[in-house]
């Protein structure tokens, strides 16, 4: 890919080699502006945007969900926890007519809200039962000493279980960052208009209207498209192994 991005129209057309014969920066900033009306920066924008969004409405309302599940009691806790569980089970393509009839019906076609709010109402069930799992692995000596020191639940969520849930929340993050911003079936069902759409679904509209001559720009913008991917990753792999390893505390 990185090699077809520094290809001219005639060598992508013509050549199999991994390395371009001939050098050809060009197809960056066609690629940037080939589309009418909107440059790829949009698209940035907007994939940024969603996704951060994202990262903090998992965050919180999964790590709130977490706690209650993980450290309080509350009649048919096991219940619940059981039908959340489930919902893993589902997958996501069933439920999309549902969703998109109950959108339709707020008016949130064709704007970020459907794949912003469902995140902050802690639908992801993967991300509760991994910090669930993670916080059962914290020992309850710690919870039973803030409240002798007068904490109540808020208070050992705040100072107790959230310092040492970082690692889980940092897994979150990089998780929700990362399928969000390559995701490309629900943001092609819910986003339509240039301005609205997601680098996944701009790098489609290259192949609907540019041929074959877009192939290289296509390319260069995927290029740029994988890099938000490899450094929010590279910047925070130690954390992501230390959460999915770690059930407990380090001695």
């Amino acid at each position: 890919m990185l090699g077809t991005s520094f290809k001219s129209p005639t060598e992508v057309n013509s050549s199999n080699s991994l390395r371009p014969e001939e050098f050809w920066p060009q197809n960056y900033p066609d690629g940037w502006k080939a589309l009418p009306s909107v440059t790829f920066g949009r698209f940035f924008l907007n994939s940024t945007v969603i996704a951060l969004a994202t990262v903090v409405g998992n965050c919180v309302s999964c790590l709130v969900a977490a706690y209650a599940f993980a450290r309080l009691r509350f009649p048919l806790r096991g219940l619940w926890f059981a039908l959340m569980i489930a919902t893993l089970l589902l997958p996501s393509h069933v439920l999309i007519v549902p969703q998109y009839i109950l959108f339709n019906y707020f008016g949130w076609i064709s704007t970020p809200l459907p794949l912003i709010v469902p995140k902050i109402l802690a639908t992801e069930a993967f991300f509760i039962f991994l910090m669930v799992q993670f916080m059962r692995g914290i020992p309850r000596d710690l919870d039973e000493a803030a409240k002798i020191d007068g904490c109540s639940p808020y208070g050992v969520f705040w100072h107790i279980i959230l310092p040492l849930s970082k690692p889980a929340l940092v897994t979150t993050a990089i998780f929700s960052f990362i399928w969000t911003w390559n995701d490309f079936f629900t943001q092609l069902i819910y986003l339509s208009g240039g301005e609205n759409l997601t680098i996944p679904v701009g790098l489609r509209m290259f192949q609907d209207s540019g041929g074959q001559n877009s192939i290289g720009p296509m390319f260069a913008m995927s290029v740029l498209s994988l890099l938000p991917v490899f450094l929010f990753f590279v910047a925070f792999q130690r954390m992501l192994v230390q959460g999915i390893n770690t059930s407990g505390l380090k001695g």
